[in-house]
């Protein structure tokens, strides 16, 4: 089974946005040496929490620094931008990282109500009920292969003469799978975002594909929440951050902090609820947790998200599940002597 990561760039309590990019740039080289698949970078807007607004800056920096990890986004949030654009800036980076670059497109905001607003700001904004079309648009930009009649046929995506990005339409419902499916996408489920319709939309996605030039076969990944140390029960405590997090609306707290929080019966009820449907224990649980939900969602690829306080738990854990799984490792790099 492929792993892979999906990366939000979280931002420590007490710390800065500019330290959790310089981590994206560290955990990626860390994942690229353990042998992981890919390395996807999500985008969030006005969040005190998530520190990358632009995937596709941060793309070239990541592929720069790593060797052999496919790099892309987890996603794109298509509905701000114009499908050109999108096109010409990855098949950019196709073109400096010919065979490495996926493009993961998703019809989230990213941010509130206000902030999509703010994003959508200026002439020609379209509605969410256009992503569809923007995602048939952006397929045939990145294939220069617009559909005969449409108003923009006669329009290049540059650079031409070269190849594009693998894409990927990701998504956390019925509709999306539809979508994906339709279009003859290969599809990105976010099992960490709403678990209980996964294998749902996948059986869906895969029963009405419909073949594409590209894409001739359906392909499938899910995102899992994932936390792996040594033992279950520091995974367990290690996990308090990321979930107490999504209540304080900040920084990734400490453990302390989090294990100390006045949380409702609510708050209390979810923990429990997401901590059962998510990979969190030492490498045996993890690892038997993975592949129960690879053969319940019906994958053999998955893209794992771990947020702790401390990066060094957050590397550990990637480490850590690489190992048990028995990914193609390459040794780390040796500093150099001093003489």
């Amino acid at each position: 089974m492929r792993l892979s990561v999906l990366d939000q760039s979280p931002i420590r309590e007490g710390g800065t946005a500019a330290q959790a990019v310089q981590e994206t740039t560290a955990l990626a080289q860390a994942v690229d040496r353990f042998g992981y698949h890919r390395y996807w970078l999500a985008e969030h807007h006005d969040s005190t929490g998530l520190a990358c607004a632009a995937p596709e800056v941060l793309i070239p920096q990541v592929a720069a620094n790593t060797q052999r990890i496919r790099v892309g986004t987890g996603g794109i949030m298509l509905s701000h931008y114009s499908p050109l654009k999108v096109a010409e800036v990855f098949r950019m980076l196709e073109t400096l990282y010919p065979g490495r670059i996926d493009l993961g497109v998703g019809r989230a905001p990213g941010s509130s109500a206000h902030v999509a607003r703010a994003m959508a700001l200026g002439p020609g904004a379209l509605s969410i009920e256009h992503y569809p079309n923007q995602v048939a648009d952006l397929m045939g930009y990145l294939a220069n292969d617009l559909p005969e009649g449409h108003p923009f046929q006669d329009v290049r995506a540059q650079p031409v003469g070269v190849g594009h990005p693998q894409m990927w339409l990701l998504g956390s419902s019925l509709e999306s799978a539809q979508i994906a499916a339709a279009l003859g996408l290969p599809f990105s489920y976010a099992h960490f975002i709403n678990p209980e319709a996964g294998a749902r939309a996948i059986k869906l996605y895969r029963d009405r594909y419909e073949p594409s030039e590209w894409y001739p076969e359906p392909q499938v990944t899910a995102g899992v929440s994932t936390v792996c140390a040594p033992t279950t029960e520091e995974a367990i405590r290690l996990s308090w951050s990321r979930y107490c997090m999504r209540f304080r609306r900040m920084g990734v707290p400490s453990v302390e902090t989090a294990m100390a929080f006045d949380y409702k019966p609510a708050e209390l009820e979810y923990i429990v609820y997401s901590r059962e449907r998510a990979a969190i224990g030492d490498p045996a649980t993890v690892k038997a947790r993975l592949e129960e939900l690879a053969t319940e969602l019906d994958v053999d690829e998955l893209v794992l998200l771990t947020i702790t306080y401390d990066f060094a738990d957050r590397v550990r854990s990637y480490q850590l599940v690489a190992d048990a799984f028995g990914l193609d490792a390459v040794p780390a790099p040796q500093a150099a002597a001093i003489s």
